[in-house]
């Protein structure tokens, strides 16, 4: 390993350090090794805290599989694979994948000279924001609206109306503004730790709570997660989740689909499936809440206050189920004014000054996007550690927990790592790099690179294809146990 490369790793490593601390692991936690050392071009450190984010999985899965007994098994993360895996989700075979990027959703230019990023892939943000610019929902009309205005202005109008969008910023600006200062200050992930749940029968077994405890194989296996989120940051945790044995159970509105070049192979879906109920109906939540009283953990993105505003706000999950392992995830944090804004990866993106400081860099006309969705990937794979830590923690002392992400935040790690060491830039993936199976997806047959994370003896695969969405019944597919009847402490 040359010089750069030493670098490289050790930045990685120190970002993986600084995740395991914000996850709480213990400190006898699995030896992780970084192999590889090809990443995304750039001045930030994408790769380094992508390649991060997939060994503080990794370590979490090592440290569940120790709670059965033993020391936890070695973790190994090949840094090339890891940069592939934040670029190329999957190779279709003999299709091709469409975009998820609608025609609209890019940068407009505004009438002081900056810039307004219009996330719209999906339908009703698309509308929203024509309706709050007074605008047809084409790109040269709202290139029209967005240059009549200052970037502030069409901001706030397609916020205030519904829609989603970022003026672009500074590093500075973003560092100086209320909510880049709220996100910095706030911890890369808050945890809270719940009282002790008791098993059926108000006994312990081995430390655990009775009934379950992880195989080292399938460290997941008989473990259920219910799965509210949407693109990119949740789905990627919760199929994390999926290929280490979970159960996933996707919930989505009747009728709801992801952006198309998303979800055509089923890279979203992978290993879960998928149902359709009507949260904002009395048969809706009781159908949700019995799910809940069932499952092990829940994983939610939607914006805060939204299960509140359908009568599922904290206290009524914690009352249906006691023990669950919470684990939730924002754009733009917890704090702040702007904690309740809709947002998305590219916004952040743009919010944060990236973008812009990509454009002045490469002497661009117009902001330039960083190499991979690296904030909503690395908060994906942070959100199957917290949920796996939270499974550690309950075996360990039968307390349940809930944890608290933010691509903003994360955004705020990825500021600190400073400038990426030079280091060799990652090309096409080479052939071996895949898996010698194929998928058979919804969408047709897809190939997918060799996971970059290897916990010992216990690989990542998914035992099924992704769902088309709303397909299955909104019921459990494995058995109940005693690890899922719990009681308050008394």
């Amino acid at each position: 390993m040359g010089e750069a490369g030493a670098a490289g790793t050790e930045l990685t490593r120190r970002l993986n350090q600084s995740m395991w601390a914000a996850l709480g692991g213990p400190g006898d936690a699995a030896e992780v090794t970084f192999t590889g050392g090809e990443v995304l071009a750039g001045p930030f450190a994408v790769s380094h805290v992508g390649a991060a984010s997939f060994a503080a999985a990794g370590a979490a899965v090592a440290d569940l599989v120790s709670t059965a007994g033993g020391a936890p098994p070695a973790v190994r993360v090949d840094r090339t694979l890891a940069s592939a895996w934040l670029a190329h989700w999957s190779a279709p075979v003999g299709w091709t994948r469409g975009t998820p990027w609608h025609g609209v959703s890019t940068d407009y230019a505004a009438g002081d000279g900056r810039w307004v990023r219009l996330q719209a892939n999906y339908e009703h943000l698309r509308r929203a924001a024509a309706k709050a610019l007074g605008a047809t929902e084409d790109r040269e009309a709202f290139a029209r609206a967005i240059a009549a205005m200052t970037a502030d202005e069409a901001e706030q109008a397609i916020v205030s109306g519904g829609g989603a969008a970022a003026a672009t910023r500074t590093l500075d600006e973003w560092a100086a503004h209320p909510q880049g200062q709220a996100a910095a200050a706030e911890p890369l992930i808050d945890t809270v730790y719940g009282e002790t749940v008791l098993g059926a029968g108000g006994s312990f077994a081995s430390g655990a709570l009775a009934g379950w405890a992880p195989t080292p194989e399938r460290p997941l296996a008989g473990i259920r997660v219910l799965d509210i989120t949407r693109v990119l940051a949740g789905p990627v945790g919760t199929r994390t989740l999926a290929g280490y044995g979970a159960e996933v159970l996707r919930i989505d509105p009747p009728g709801f689909l992801e952006p198309e070049g998303t979800a055509g192979g089923g890279d979203l879906t992978l290993g879960k499936r998928c149902v359709y109920l009507d949260l904002s109906t009395p048969a809706g939540r009781d159908t949700f809440l019995t799910l809940l009283s069932q499952a092990d953990v829940l994983v939610h993105g939607l914006r805060p206050g939204a299960l509140d505003g359908l009568g599922l706000g904290a206290d009524a999950r914690r009352a249906a189920a006691p023990g669950v392992i919470e684990v939730t995830l924002n754009a733009y944090g917890w704090t702040g004014p702007w904690q309740g804004r809709r947002g998305f990866d590219t916004l952040v993106q743009t919010s944060s000054g990236m973008s812009t400081e990509l454009m002045r860099r490469g002497g661009l006309p117009g902001p330039q996007l960083l190499p991979s969705q690296v904030l909503d990937f690395a908060t994906g794979y942070l959100v199957a550690a917290a949920a796996v830590r939270g499974l550690a923690e309950r075996a360990r002392t039968g307390r349940w927990s809930s944890w608290r992400l933010a691509l903003a935040r994360t955004g705020a790690l990825l500021r600190s790592a400073g400038e990426a060491p030079a280091e060799p830039a990652l090309g096409a993936p080479a052939g071996h790099w895949y898996e010698d199976r194929v998928y058979n997806f919804p969408k047709g047959p897809v190939r997918r690179l060799a996971w970059p994370a290897t916990v010992e003896r216990a690989p990542l695969f998914w035992e099924r294809a992704g769902d088309p969405y709303g397909t299955a019944t909104p019921i459990w597919a494995t058995a109940p146990n005693a690890a899922r009847t719990v009681l308050p402490a008394s």
